[in-house]
C-alpha cells in the first residue's frame, strides 16, 4: 500500500497558517486555528474540522481535484501527529453552535 508523504509550509509571522503540501499529488490543505481567527468557508471547498487540546482547527482544500479528494483525511491525520494530537477526532461539520452548513 503506497504511503502520501506529507510536506508543511508554515507562516512564521502567523502560527496558526500552515499549509499541508503532499508530496506525490497535487493536495494542499490550509490549517485554520478557528479558536483565534475568523473562518469563512470557500464553498467550492473541502471543509473538515477537529479539536486538539481545546483549540478547534478547520481544515480547507486548496483548488481540489477529484484524484486528491479521497487524500484530505490522511493529510489531516498526518498534520494531527504533527502537532502531537494523534487522537484528533475528525469532524465533517462545524461543531460551534450556529455555524453548521445550510444543505
Amino acid at each position: 500500500m503506497d504511503h502520501n508523504v506529507y510536506l508543511l509550509a508554515t507562516d512564521p509571522n502567523d502560527p496558526c497558517r500552515d499549509v499541508i503540501h503532499s508530496r506525490d499529488t497535487t493536495l494542499k490543505v490550509k490549517v485554520y486555528c478557528v479558536s483565534d481567527e475568523n473562518f469563512t468557508p470557500n464553498p467550492n471547498e473541502i471543509q473538515l474540522f477537529g479539536y486538539a487540546d481545546k483549540k478547534l482547527y478547520a481544515f480547507e482544500t486548496i483548488n481540489i481535484t477529484p484524484d486528491d479528494a479521497l487524500d484530505v483525511i490522511s493529510a489531516i491525520q498526518w498534520y494531527a501527529d504533527y502537532i502531537d494530537f494523534p487522537d484528533m477526532e475528525i469532524l465533517p461539520d462545524d461543531p460551534r453552535i450556529g455555524h453548521s452548513v445550510a444543505m
